[in-house]
């Protein structure tokens, strides 16, 4: 193994370690009680990590306080369950009445089966001209919802294989409704994760092992997420039996627990060997530099993406919410891990992090020749180089201007999925508009009047008679077929004319409504949520970095590279191209969800990468005064990391995009393209392009911001 040709210096500084140095120092001074600290917590919190596919909710996606979410409520509670969330269960023969013969016999088995089920409300048999198809070959049991949607989900899980089985001798049996829907993608979700994850580890370890240029060293950030994923999937299961959290949750966390923790991981590593091996100080004092330096950069990093993501609760949804909390509970456990026990395993191992090395590595190299002479190029033709980025990302942005969004339709399901096959069969048997049967609760006295609304509308294809409700509430049901799929946009337009011309009482309900009033509430939030994120984005990189001009542009740059993944986006899931490469039924639009959750997602990333380049050029601005060896300086102990931590990203959200339902390929690519071009493009081209014109004044501040800004540095001296 060859060494850097760097003399080694004496470990003679006098100067304290920062706050940062000091907890480093601490640490490694008690490593047996911080280690059986975190021992302690990942095996108690890993007894609850197994329950957390099973527990968590597949539910969830729907605007709180909306009239739809209210009249769903009323149905379940008034009228026997029979909202939303019940479970639809479709029989079907070919050869003649299902009501006859053996298809009697299996309607009986099915009713029998649900109305063993304690969480089943009333369970209603078809009916002629409302469940029972008018060739009388399909018929619906209606099994309604005795539970909240959460728990429907489950009791779907749990009933759609024994219903299935009772299928046979020219008979089908089909559970649907929007609890299959959740069930059904749930476990295809989960099938698509645990395949990803079998693809993504062992590129991710390779990836390591030749940015690391060490099998032990690389299997450090590995180790790490691995016990922030069991502590934050603990904590998950725990805080489900307070507030019902999403299966998302889980599978987010997961993704960037793996990417975060391998980020901190290297930049921590990277630096410590520099400060060991190459500058030749002792081990105390080789984690205090790296954590007063590294160690500072990714505290600041996991601060960007906590803030970031905590704008998402900003979004009056369950689902939501529930989503971003598990990825700040990642990402804390993350952080945590890295900054507590990451430096006492490198006390720990010190030299032997290098066993298994490469035969090409320089041990402690941290300053990369070929990102200096990168940085070198860049600073010699700064239009050339800025303006090619620019473009290359203006390109890519274009197609977001026609860019559609609609909540997801059946088409996320594969095609023999219990759900989907449902949803075909009362389409058939009922009309395109059936399996989003409109629910109005309305008060007794306005029933007639409500009727009178649902069947004279052009959108209706029929309305069943108002039903009342037996337990003196004095209210009244009216269920509904639109004449459209629920996917159809004129869907909208029709519950926007009922609301308008329906009696003042009447609630709008029904699984289709609840994504129209999802969407609409999404549409409103995501201004809001973009606007928090960039305002906080900001604020927080002008507290680390003290110098208002780079932190503006640091935040702006990060709209290019988000805005030209949505325009990719566009591109391949509403216009379809690659659809057959990547597997996938274009559904013409991209999910509503996308650009709330991905924006702030991929921004949390990119400020990740933004803080660690230019912490690491103020780092040298604070050393020198020289913006050239800012820019220069900032690619050549950072770029390479960045490299690196950028290309096992791409690898991990790519991966996503390869298998499994529509919305985690969306997550895949649309996260896999922001990385790419915000790693490579924006933070290793772009952003130093605009240290090299800015010069100076990247790094001014008035005297007065100063005295406001509590003071942080970043220069080890």
């Amino acid at each position: 193994m060859t060494t850097t040709s760097t003399p080694p210096r004496l470990d003679t500084s006098a100067t304290r370690p920062g706050p940062l140095g000091r907890l480093g120092l601490w640490l490694v001074a008690h490593a047996r009680l911080v280690t059986a600290g975190w021992i302690l917590v990942v095996v108690a919190l890993g007894v609850f990590a197994p329950r957390v596919e099973s527990e968590l909710s597949g539910a969830g996606w729907q605007a709180d306080g909306s009239p739809s979410v209210e009249a769903r409520e009323l149905a379940r509670t008034h009228f026997g369950g029979q909202a939303s969330s019940a479970i639809q269960v479709v029989v079907h023969r070919d050869d003649g009445p299902v009501t006859e013969g053996r298809g009697a016999e299996v309607i009986a088995a099915v009713t029998a089966r649900l109305e063993a089920e304690p969480r089943i409300a009333d369970v209603v048999a078809p009916q002629a001209g409302a469940t029972l198809s008018a060739d009388g070959l399909t018929a619906i049991v209606m099994a309604g919802a005795g539970v909240d949607t959460n728990e429907m989900v489950r009791v779907a899980t749990d009933l759609k294989q024994p219903l299935q089985d009772l299928s046979g001798d020219g008979i089908e049996v089909d559970p649907t409704g929007s609890s299959l829907l959740w069930s059904d993608f749930n476990e295809a979700n989960l099938e698509a994760m645990l395949t990803s994850e079998m693809i993504s580890w062992p590129l991710t370890l390779t990836i390591l092992v030749i940015a690391f240029g060490a099998l032990v060293a690389a299997g450090l950030p590995l180790l790490l997420t691995l016990a922030g994923l069991v502590a934050s999937a603990g904590s998950l299961v725990l805080i489900n039996e307070l507030v019902p959290v999403s299966i998302w949750a889980m599978n987010f966390a997961m993704m960037f627990s793996l990417a975060l923790g391998i980020d901190y991981a290297l930049f921590l590593v990277v630096r410590y060997r520099a400060a060991r091996m190459g500058a030749g100080l002792t081990a105390r004092r080789a984690v205090a530099e790296t954590m007063d330096t590294a160690g500072k950069a990714v505290l600041l990093s996991g601060l960007t993406v906590l803030v970031s993501l905590s704008a998402v609760m900003l979004v009056p949804s369950p689902s939501f919410r529930s989503m971003a909390g598990g990825i700040m509970i990642s990402v804390v456990f993350v952080l945590a891990a890295t900054l507590t026990l990451l430096p006492i395993v490198l006390f720990a191992l010190d030299r032997r992090i290098d066993r298994f090395s490469l035969p090409w590595v320089t041990t402690g190299q941290h300053r990369s020749r070929r990102f200096a002479a990168w940085g070198e190029r860049l600073w010699q033709r700064p239009a050339a180089w800025g303006a090619a980025s620019v473009i290359v990302l203006l390109a890519l942005t274009s197609p977001v201007v026609g860019l559609r969004t609609s909540m997801p339709s059946i088409g996320v399901l594969p095609d023999d999925a219990s759900a989907r096959v449902g949803y075909d069969r009362v389409q058939d048997a009922f009309g395109d508009g059936a399996p989003g049967t409109l629910q109005v609760v309305v008060e007794a006295s306005q029933a007639e009047a409500a009727s009178s609304v649902l069947v004279s509308d052009p959108g209706i294809a029929g309305a069943q008679p108002a039903r009342l409700a037996t337990d003196g509430s004095g209210l009244a049901i009216v269920q509904a077929v639109p004449t459209v799929d629920p996917s159809d946009p004129a869907l909208a337009t029709t519950v926007d004319r009922l609301r308008s011309e329906l009696p003042d009482t009447a609630l709008v309900g029904g699984a289709a409504v609840e994504n129209i009033d999802l969407k609409s509430q999404l549409d409103r939030s995501t201004p809001l949520v973009i606007g928090v994120v960039l305002a906080l984005g900001f604020v927080l990189l002008l507290v680390a970095l003290q110098a208002p001009l780079i932190a503006l542009l640091g935040t702006l740059v990060s709209l290019l590279s988000t805005a030209a993944a949505f325009g990719v986006a566009r591109l391949v899931f509403q216009d379809g191209w690659g659809a057959g490469v990547l597997g996938f039924e274009s559904q013409g639009f991209l999910d509503a969800w996308a650009p709330v959750f991905f924006f702030a997602m991929i921004f949390a990333i990119a400020m990740d990468y933004t803080v660690f380049l230019l912490a690491s050029a103020k780092e040298h601005y604070e050393r020198t005064g020289d913006p050239k060896e800012a820019m220069v300086g900032a690619l050549a102990h950072s770029g390479r990391v960045i490299f690196a931590a950028g290309a096992v990203m791409v690898v991990v959200f790519f991966t996503f995009a390869l298998s499994g339902p529509l919305p985690p390929k969306e997550m895949g690519v649309v996260l896999g393209v922001a990385v790419l071009l915000d790693a490579f493009v924006v933070r290793l081209v772009l952003l130093p392009v605009l240290l090299r014109l800015t010069g100076h004044a990247a790094w001014y501040a008035p005297a007065w911001l100063r005295r406001a800004l509590p003071t942080i540095t970043f220069a080890h001296h």
